[in-house]
């Protein structure tokens, strides 16, 4: 019996329509639906608007999907493609998109960017088969800027890009010549001169910024970039590794501080100053751009600066809803809030002498 009655209210619930919302709410069915779809259009009063909503929850209504996508001919669903699903930085990324596209009525479909290769019918098949409306994309670091926008057009879909710009408007990234200022800038301040930068890949939006901003905080202190300082490096942690070995090994005169542009080449050069045997902090300190919950548990803890991953998830669901209501494409820069330095133990003063780097025997 009780099984029965669960069927039988399973069955009444799913016959509850617009038109009995509109009649408990007292209203038109069409006032109802164009509250419920956020037509921006809408002139209701806040009573009006909250009966609606009340009388969904007394009444149970969930709206059809089906008959929604028909009716409207949309799927109601973006496609987010990132370079490596396995990447924790991202995940923070994709909760924001999640939750924003669960607010705005979407489903979302999540693949890796290595399918954007050309050749690779991707964004096509999927746009053909109408079943994303959209797309989120971060492109790999050497996708070539011309072949994307090939498979861009391709696709013939809206398209937002995270963390990069392209030729066409429509892109949300975070502050990255602030976040290159302030780690560069938290060195300078507690007393570092010698700094270097284990940078990005040179196709990579974010590491062409952040290095801007390490270079404004080096200039804005009245001193020279010094080039062979500079490294542009994978954000990986063997990257970091090696590219922390080449500032040891390279000159006779090494750094008292390294900023490194991503959190995984900044573990990675934490290793590599361990090889080199140098004490972080006491005689070389670090800090990385974006933050990780391993941060706390490197030897020593990893000074870093936090970038608002959610928050340009959330951002870029939103532009790009904007966009398939018919509003103009536009670039956004994330700026509230904005990076966030987070002092653990991986940076300190410089020590007192420079320490000159021990060149190994037959260099």
């Amino acid at each position: 019996m009780r099984e029965m009655r669960a069927t039988e209210m399973a069955a009444e619930f799913t016959r509850v329509t617009q038109a009995d919302v509109a009649a408990r709410a007292g209203v038109s069915v069409s006032v109802v639906s164009r509250e419920l779809n956020g037509d921006p259009a809408l002139r209701a009063r806040p009573e009006t608007r909250e009966r609606i909503h009340r009388a969904v929850r007394e009444l149970g209504y969930t709206p059809s999907h089906a008959a929604r996508s028909l009716r409207l001919k949309r799927a109601f669903a973006v496609g987010v493609l990132v370079p490596d699903l396995n990447n924790p930085i991202l995940h923070e990324l994709i909760e924001g998109i999640d939750q924003a596209a669960y607010e705005l009525g979407y489903h979302v479909l999540i693949g890796r960017a290595e399918h954007l290769q050309p050749g690779v019918d991707y964004l096509r098949t999927l746009a053909g088969e109408g079943r994303v409306d959209g797309f989120l994309i971060q492109r790999r670091d050497e996708t070539d800027q011309r072949d994307f926008a090939a498979l861009a057009d391709a696709g013939g879909r809206p398209i937002v890009l995270m963390n990069s710009r392209w030729s066409y408007r429509g892109s949300v990234v975070h502050d990255d010549v602030g976040a290159g200022y302030m780690a560069t800038r938290h060195l300078l301040d507690i007393g570092h001169r010698d700094i270097a930068l284990i940078g990005g890949d040179r196709h990579n939006h974010t590491a062409r910024e952040r290095e801007k901003g390490y270079i404004e905080a080096i200039h804005g202190a009245g001193m020279r970039r010094r080039s062979a300082w500079v490294l542009e490096r994978p954000y990986e942690p063997e990257a970091g590794r090696l590219g922390m070995h080449e500032l040891c090994l390279a000159r006779r005169r090494r750094p008292t501080a390294v900023v490194v542009a991503n959190i995984h080449a900044g573990i990675g050069a934490l290793e590599g100053a361990r090889e080199m045997g140098l004490n972080v902090p006491d005689q070389l300190s670090l800090v990385a751009i974006h933050d990780w919950w391993v941060s706390d548990y490197t030897r020593p803890k990893l000074t870093t600066v936090h970038m608002p991953q959610y928050r340009l998830g959330q951002e870029a669901m939103r532009l790009l809803h904007q966009r398939l209501s018919g509003q103009a494409s536009t670039d956004v820069t994330i700026t509230d809030p904005a990076p966030q330095l987070i002092e653990r133990e991986s940076t300190a003063p410089p020590p007192r002498r420079l320490v000159r780097a021990r060149l190994p025997a037959g260099n």
